[in-house]
């Protein structure tokens, strides 16, 4: 299937449609969320709530009896919540760290979970069936009320973010002070934690247990390299997140048993690595030609005041010099000699060089400023 096809599958085909609109919007709100998250460094909160959500997915479906998502979503709601407030009161209750906390109620949640798993597996009642595709995610299954589902939330999270964007943006860099303008940051930090959990257990049919994690931090460790601004990083992740559900639903649709959710979780992980490689500011590509570049320029300084120094003990600057002066040198090198030259910081003839003018005036700012640093 090449792209025209599928382009015309998305407009034609109900379920293909469906799940391309349910998992872009996926991305793009948890992309959003998972800003929170990283800037909060609660990377493992989404790891957390998800497998805290499993038992919640069991005990609905012993209560009813039945596999209706949007029942079984509300149980996973209410154990991922209960997980989360568990996660603070050990935080705010013991000297435990968060990022213990976090790992114990992932464990101790997701263990339980499977234990009531495995016992409704064993059950006579053959509609337990189906049960755990919620670990590993079933895009398939998407339908169009799950999609709108989506949206609504999403939707909400876009007008409680819009709101409260000054007291999110304020309590993510600076809690305290948030406290002395009057905020409640408890409340806050309770409204930003709630959407997140609603955003992973949208997610759970789509992506699974397992995976929900990477699709709340991957797009926002993504947008994280591009951009020092908030706005700019919550817009470049929801835009990673929502082309990463687009992509991987292409790629998983365009090759047999290819599983959607993790096809999605895969091309997150290409944002991610791309982003990492080729981002301006903290890529590391571009950080490793910057630091190719301040050791050349290091190396053409010390050379510099080396001959500068030289220079001094002539009363004419432009007085020649042997190239074999320089040989002892530790930052000498024939490409750096070059470079001085054309720099015109350097005149050469022959085996002799000379400071021009500039070089020297050159050389002696470098040498004033390295004598007001080290005072």
């Amino acid at each position: 299937m090449d792209i025209t096809e599928y382009i015309e599958l998305v407009f034609t085909d109900y379920t293909l449609r469906t799940i391309t609109l349910g998992t872009a919007i996926l991305g793009a709100v948890t992309g959003m969320l998972g800003s929170f998250a990283v800037l909060r460094k609660q990377s493992l909160l989404g790891d957390a709530i998800s497998h805290a959500a499993l038992p919640g997915i069991a005990i609905a479906f012993l209560i009813t009896g039945a596999k209706d998502s949007n029942t079984l979503l509300l149980g996973a709601l209410v154990s991922g919540l209960v997980g989360t407030f568990w996660i603070r009161g050990i935080i705010t209750k013991t000297h435990l760290k968060s990022d213990t906390a976090l790992g114990l109620i992932l464990s101790l949640f997701f263990g339980f979970g499977m234990l009531l798993l495995t016992f409704i597996q064993k059950q006579p009642n053959a509609n337990q069936a189906g049960l755990d595709k919620y670990l590993f995610g079933q895009a398939a299954t998407l339908v169009e009320s799950d999609v709108w589902m989506m949206a609504i939330v999403t939707g909400l999270c876009l007008i409680v973010m819009l709101t409260f964007w000054k007291e999110f943006k304020i309590l993510l860099f600076d809690a305290d002070y948030t406290k002395t303008l009057g905020f409640n940051t408890k409340i806050i930090d309770i409204l930003i934690t709630t959407f997140i959990v609603l955003a992973i257990v949208l997610g759970l049919q789509t992506v699974g247990v397992v995976l929900m994690s990477a699709m709340l931090l991957a797009p926002a460790a993504a947008a994280r390299q591009w951009t020092n601004s908030l706005s700019v990083m919550v817009f470049l992740a929801a835009i990673f997140g929502a082309f990463s559900g687009v992509f991987g639903t292409a790629i998983s649709a365009s090759q047999n048993n290819l599983s959607t959710g993790p096809v999605i979780v895969l091309v997150a992980a290409v944002f991610v690595v791309f982003s990492f490689i080729f981002s301006p500011s903290r890529g590391l590509l571009f950080k490793q030609i910057r630091f190719i570049k301040n050791r050349r320029d290091l190396e053409l300084h010390k050379t510099l005041a080396f001959m500068h120094h030289i220079a001094e003990t002539h009363e004419d600057i432009s007085h020649p010099h042997a190239i074999k002066l320089l040989n002892n040198f530790q930052g000498y090198t024939k490409n750096t000699l070059r470079k001085l030259v054309e720099k015109d910081y350097v005149q050469l003839q022959g085996n002799m060089w000379s400071l021009t003018k500039v070089g020297f005036e050159t050389a002696a700012n470098l040498y004033t400023k390295q004598i007001t640093e080290d005072e």
